[in-house]
C-alpha cells in the first residue's frame, strides 16, 4: 500500500518535562540530515526505527534543536540577491576557461 502524499507526514513531539524532541517524519531530506547527525552525534540523537512505509523515527535532545520563522522576502530584496548571484556565477565561469 503506497501512502499519498498527504499522508507522509513529519510531526515533531515533546512535552515540557520532557528533555527531547520525537520526530517522525517521511521527508527524504530531513531523513538524510538526521542519519547524518545520528551518526556524528550518537549521544545526542538516537535513531528510533524506520516503518514498512518509509518513515523514520528520532529522538534529538531539546537543546540540540531550533525552529526558524523567517519573514518572507521583499521583491527588492529578492532582486538585489539574484543580481548578486548571477555576477558572482558569471565571474566564476568566466575563470573556468
Amino acid at each position: 500500500m503506497a501512502l499519498s502524499k498527504y499522508e507522509k507526514e513529519t510531526i515533531i513531539l515533546t512535552s515540557e518535562g520532557d528533555t527531547e524532541y520525537s520526530i517522525d517524519t517521511f521527508n527524504s531530506s530531513l531523513k538524510r540530515r538526521l542519519a547524518d547527525f545520528c551518526c556524528k552525534y550518537p549521544d545526542i540523537c538516537k535513531h528510533n526505527g524506520t516503518d514498512q512505509y518509509g518513515g523514520a523515527s528520532y529522538f534529538v535532545r531539546k537543546e540540540n534543536i531550533s525552529i526558524r520563522l523567517l519573514p518572507p522576502i521583499s521583491e527588492q530584496r529578492r532582486k538585489s540577491a539574484s543580481d548578486t548571484a548571477k555576477k558572482y556565477n558569471s565571474a566564476a565561469n568566466f575563470k573556468k576557461d
